[in-house]
């Protein structure tokens, strides 16, 4: 009989196998770089949505500068103001858009969100899919919803950041430790939400959390190694010299989907794994029920 730590050893090396097996059966590689370029297409009209979304509702205004400054600083590493800068002109330009434009601009902005869901579901290997007109009212209340709760997520946490700072001189660092904390705890929010809710199955939360904390070690991971290479080794500013930005963001955008794609096959692994162990404790005949045994004692 194996040593009780051999055996852990042995199944994380066999959770380990299976793992990599299913991502290169996925082939999430493929995947995430098809995800980055539909998000290249449809990262300005989703961010004028979301924003115009957010313009209708005036307690919104004022933290608008605060969602901005929190987004490109913690979600796009070292080059997030000239993105910013950029990504605000474009969507300046959307005010004089035509009706049939807005509605265009919409409609790319759902495809991103059909995109993902759809490839979530391949890899939770879900084939049933909703009726168009359920799907298309979910989208839209994502689209509609997420930047309002988005929003209300960044206010809450901006008050939370000024009660801490006026209790600054009864716990000295507590505000510091509060903003350097919530971008971790957004983005683990933030995957925990996707796979939980996006899978047309029903996902256990403690798989969904897991799964999440991998997504946000690694973003955070990417995000660091990204910003390090960027800035000391800037070999696509010499290649492509104004037309850098370019390949650095689709870099960036199809790391962070990868990302993403693993946390999500990290949590259907774990689904799966579950779901077989029940089933095989189902199927063994020398388990036994206790309802039999309540009964047998009736007797």
């Amino acid at each position: 009989m194996l040593p009780e730590w051999q055996s852990y050893l042995k199944t994380a090396v066999r959770f380990i196998k299976l793992y990599i097996q299913r991502c290169q059966q996925d082939q999430i590689g493929m995947i995430g770089g098809y995800l980055a370029y539909i998000s290249l297409l449809s990262v300005v009209p989703l961010i004028a949505v979301m924003f115009s979304m957010l313009s209708a509702f005036p307690m919104f205004g004022e933290f608008r500068q605060a969602i901005e400054a929190f987004v490109y600083a913690n979600v796009i590493p070292s080059r997030g103001e000239e993105i910013q800068t950029y990504i605000n002109q474009f969507i300046g330009n959307t005010g004089g858009m035509t009706a049939i434009g807005i509605a265009v601009l919409v409609f790319v902005a759902l495809l991103l969100i059909y995109n993902i869901d759809k490839t979530l579901n391949k890899i939770w290997r879900v084939t049933k899919r909703p009726r168009p007109v359920i799907s298309f009212s979910i989208y839209w209340m994502i689209l509609t919803l997420g930047p309002i709760l988005f929003g209300s997520s960044i206010a809450v946490t901006s008050y939370l950041v000024r009660l801490t700072r006026l209790a600054e001189d009864y716990t000295p660092g507590l505000s510091t430790l509060l903003l350097g904390v919530v971008p971790y705890l957004m983005s683990l929010l933030a995957f925990f939400l996707l796979y939980l809710v996006v899978p047309n199955i029903k996902v256990r939360a403690r798989h969904a959390f897991f799964g999440a904390l991998l997504a946000m070690l690694l973003f955070e991971l990417s995000k660091r190694g990204f910003a390090v290479y960027v800035t000391h080794f800037p070999a696509y500013d010499t290649l492509y010299g104004a037309l850098a930005l370019v390949p650095i963001v689709f870099v960036w955008v199809y790391l962070c989907w990868l990302v993403v794609l693993l946390g999500a096959e990290m949590t259907a692994l774990l689904q799966q794994i579950a779901a077989d162990t029940e089933k095989a404790d189902a199927d063994d005949p020398d388990q036994i029920d206790p309802s039999d045994d309540a009964s047998e004692a009736k007797l």
